[in-house]
């Protein structure tokens, strides 16, 4: 399967394939027409701090990186990114796609190299790992 990002304001193609937002904002001034999504997976996306953060340091990619991961161990993003892997079985293409000008620096581009297998999904994510997550998670006291 081929992953591809993309930015959301681009006109869509057939070649995009399953069409996935991850960004947890709807992107301004984009009818849902427009945008031809498959999925929205807001949970995928940073947290607004992280994002912000971002948008302040732009320099800090890898710092970045290191922090977006960490929070996609969160119960909420690994159970998004179960279902991000279930769209990716058996599709010739995947697209993510943010809103984000920066095409190099964002949180798809990070997706886009655990869907393609270039670094291990964080700890407790993945197909088993979402679910042996959620299955603690139940298990704990309230």
């Amino acid at each position: 399967m081929a992953v591809a990002v993309k930015r959301v304001y681009e006109k869509p193609s057939r070649a995009d394939g399953t069409r996935v937002l991850v960004d947890r904002l709807w992107p301004r001034g984009l009818t849902k027409k427009e945008a031809s999504l498959d999925a929205w997976l807001k949970e995928l996306a940073p947290s607004d701090g992280l994002r912000q953060w971002a948008h302040a340091h732009r320099e800090a990619w890898s710092m970045f990186r290191k922090r977006y991961l960490k929070e996609l161990e969160r119960p909420e993003a690994a159970e998004a990114l179960q279902k991000l892997y279930e769209l990716s079985r058996g599709r010739k293409r995947l697209t993510l796609l943010y809103a984000f000008k920066d095409t190099e620096h964002n949180n798809a581009v990070v997706l886009k190299e655990l869907l393609d297998g270039m670094k291990k999904p964080p700890t407790g994510t993945g197909p088993m790992g979402a679910v042996v997550g959620l299955r603690k998670a139940a298990r704990r006291p309230s």
